[in-house]
């Protein structure tokens, strides 16, 4: 009998030291992760703003076969969540409580688990850097219960250890879901139509078809900041004219241009000047995507053309119209171009 109460005296002093010894463990954690991605921090702050697409690149995906995800009218945005059920990898909350866009987004997690609910601080931070790269930093912070604390002490690793690998490879998925999402893109031959014409001022130039987007990237804004200061209105979109394009010698000449209403007389020593498009028949095509693939665009207009037994109009230039303005739209594919080819 004494043998007894002296082992469940030291089972108990065993107990008491242990949970003295949890007590003094610093509960408090953080653990972050970043990533140098390929693409504008608009699109991968608006890509993680919105929850609907973290099951396209959510690392958790990758444990769970049983994992069903929840989503409330709110998905995006201040306010939004999700949850989600998984008899493996337990329930779940995840809130949306600040964003500011493009830089970074404040969200509340929320576990339940069997020792009860266990809330955490998330943070995401976009800084741009260089062309259209940006450095994703994902972390998440928090302070563990005594019971969190007890668990991680019989484990090989801490809850911080634990939880880079994991945003490391979310990062890793997110960055080539990222990469594919921006090649997405569709060509659509609208076929024979009318083009309304009228007045637009332009600048001219001469180029290789290898310079051409960086010398476009000078003209188009000299032209808009020309039509500024003489309070021309812009009645369209900017759009670019091939006067000339010799694809085998690799040159181009070329005018960026912007609508205006009416005929502007300019000065004899203005580089930008006064042009006017006629009403006329044209084949239209769309391009929605990114401009590496307006070579393949123009090539389905021509192939029409010639499917379709028409003949071009070789004295009134082709020209592409730039509907969107990749400055608000950070994702190429959702870039429209249209494309039109005089025909007789």
């Amino acid at each position: 009998m004494k043998i007894i109460k002296y082992l469940f005296f030291l089972l108990l002093l065993a107990i008491i030291g242990g949970a003295v010894y949890v007590a003094t463990i610093d509960g408090e954690y953080q653990a972050e992760e970043s990533r140098v991605i390929d693409a504008p921090n608009e699109l991968l702050f608006n890509t993680i703003n919105e929850y609907k697409t973290w099951e396209k690149w959510g690392p958790w995906m990758d444990e769970s076969d049983d994992l069903i995800m929840e989503y409330p009218e709110k998905t995006s945005g201040e306010g939004a969540s999700y949850s989600w059920k998984s008899e493996t990898q337990g329930d779940g909350i995840m809130e949306t409580e600040k964003t500011s866009p493009f830089t970074s987004i404040d969200q509340k997690i929320t576990f339940i688990t069997p020792m009860g609910e266990s809330k955490s601080d998330v943070y995401w931070k976009f800084e741009k850097i260089e062309g259209n790269k940006t450095k994703v930093t994902w972390g998440m912070k928090g302070k563990q219960s005594f019971m969190e604390k007890a668990f991680w002490v019989t484990q090989d690793s801490t809850l911080s250890q634990n939880i880079k690998p994991m945003y490391r490879r979310g990062l890793e998925k997110l960055d080539n879901y990222t990469k594919e999402a921006m090649k997405q893109y569709s060509i659509n031959v609208d076929g024979v139509t009318e083009h309304e014409g009228g007045f637009y001022m332009y600048s001219a130039t001469t180029s290789s078809i290898a310079d051409m987007s960086q010398k476009m990237a000078q003209m188009l804004p000299a032209v808009h900041s020309y039509m500024r200061q003489n309070n021309l209105p812009q009645t369209g979109m900017p759009f670019t004219l091939y006067n000339e394009f010799n694809p085998e010698q690799g040159t181009t000449i070329f005018s960026s241009a912007i609508p205006t209403r009416d005929k502007v007389v300019t000065p004899k020593e203005s580089k930008i000047l006064c042009g006017f498009l006629p009403q006329q028949k044209v084949v239209k095509t769309t391009l929605k995507g990114d401009y590496v693939n307006l070579k393949e665009a123009w090539e389905a207009g021509y192939k029409y053309i010639t499917d379709n037994s028409l003949e071009t109009q070789t004295e009134s230039p082709a020209f592409e119209v730039y509907r969107t303005d990749p400055g608000l739209q950070p994702n190429p594919a959702e870039w429209i171009t249209e494309i039109y080819i005089p025909i007789k």
